[in-house]
């Protein structure tokens, strides 16, 4: 009982609605436009859980290996470093969820191209796997791009580009609009002001063994990165919303605003170990975001 709920820490659940926001909002703006498959939907937020919690994982592991945890004060304590959990634990989970990883992308692609061996199949199979050595590569390996400060592109290409623009590509099999990527890019933006405020918080204890943007930045412009960050996405979703045919249920998502603006005042206000409650109020808002500016589309047919 003590080691289930030892992996179950270091699972990170409080990471998933932030892998489910570019997942739902692409499903939601498919669903919008086109009769989709209901199973692929399912799928596609199963693999998206299943990548998450792999690229969990293999951050702790990747941490742990090169000292980051123990370097650090006020984060969380995960189970590795707390000595819950052996490194042949981690690795045997991390294998676990690779397997998990590739049989559910199997299957998504199964289910919402009819064969796995078409053209679009092909290409989302390579995919799946480049997202599963992408997940591990971010801490892991002899050159991890999480220690190099690449972090913020890899956050946004995946939690925002790949999966709104990928999710909807898979229901949809095409992407009728440019203006797609504007909320793909949304939620982007807000995802690696997620990462942004986490290494901010961190930036003592990752100076002495790695470089992050916040590190590179320094405290004043990380926090400005970090409004620029919001804005942007917030911009990107309103430039959406008009330059397609207004409709007033397009902007629900603007109910969420008073989350961004009390995730702003605190990332500028708070310091260090302070900031951890802003992570949370940025993720749950960017889930609601997603959700709410998702249901606004599919209200408009109702």
């Amino acid at each position: 009982m003590k080691k289930a709920r030892a992996i179950i820490r270091s699972l990170r659940l409080r990471t998933l609605p932030l892998s489910l926001s570019g997942i739902i909002l692409g499903s939601m703006l498919a669903i919008a436009d086109y009769k989709v498959i209901p199973l692929a939907v399912v799928l596609l937020a199963v693999t998206a859980v299943f990548l998450q919690i792999l690229s969990n994982l293999s951050n702790e592991l990747g941490d742990t290996l090169k000292g980051t945890d123990a370097a650090r004060e006020g984060g969380p304590m995960y189970a590795l470093n707390a000595g819950l959990l052996t490194i042949s634990d981690m690795k045997k989970l991390i294998a676990v969820f690779v397997v998990l990883s590739l049989l559910s992308t199997f299957f998504m692609v199964y289910v919402a191209f009819g064969s796995p061996w078409c053209m679009e199949g092909i290409c989302f199979l390579l995919l799946g796997v480049a997202a599963v050595i992408s997940a591990m590569r971010y801490t892991l390996g002899p050159s991890p791009y999480g220690y190099r400060a690449l972090g913020d592109i890899y956050v946004f290409i995946f939690f925002g580009l790949a999966t709104v623009l990928g999710s909807y590509f898979i229901l949809a099999r095409e992407i009728p609009s440019w203006l797609l990527l504007l909320p793909a890019a949304a939620v982007g933006f807000f995802s690696v002001g997620v990462l942004n405020i986490n290494n901010i918080r961190d930036a003592k204890s990752d100076a002495l063994t790695r470089k992050t943007v916040a590190i590179l930045l320094g405290d004043k412009w990380s926090r400005i990165y970090q409004t620029a960050l919001i804005v942007a996405g917030w911009l990107c979703a309103l430039a959406f919303c008009s330059l397609r045919f207004f409709d007033i249920w397009h902007y629900l998502f603007v109910l969420t605003l008073p989350m961004f603006i009390i995730h702003l005042r605190g990332a500028w206000r708070l310091k260090d170990k302070d900031l951890d409650p802003m992570l949370p109020i940025l993720v749950m808002g960017t889930f609601i975001f997603s959700i709410l500016m998702g249901l606004g589309f599919i209200m408009f047919l109702l």
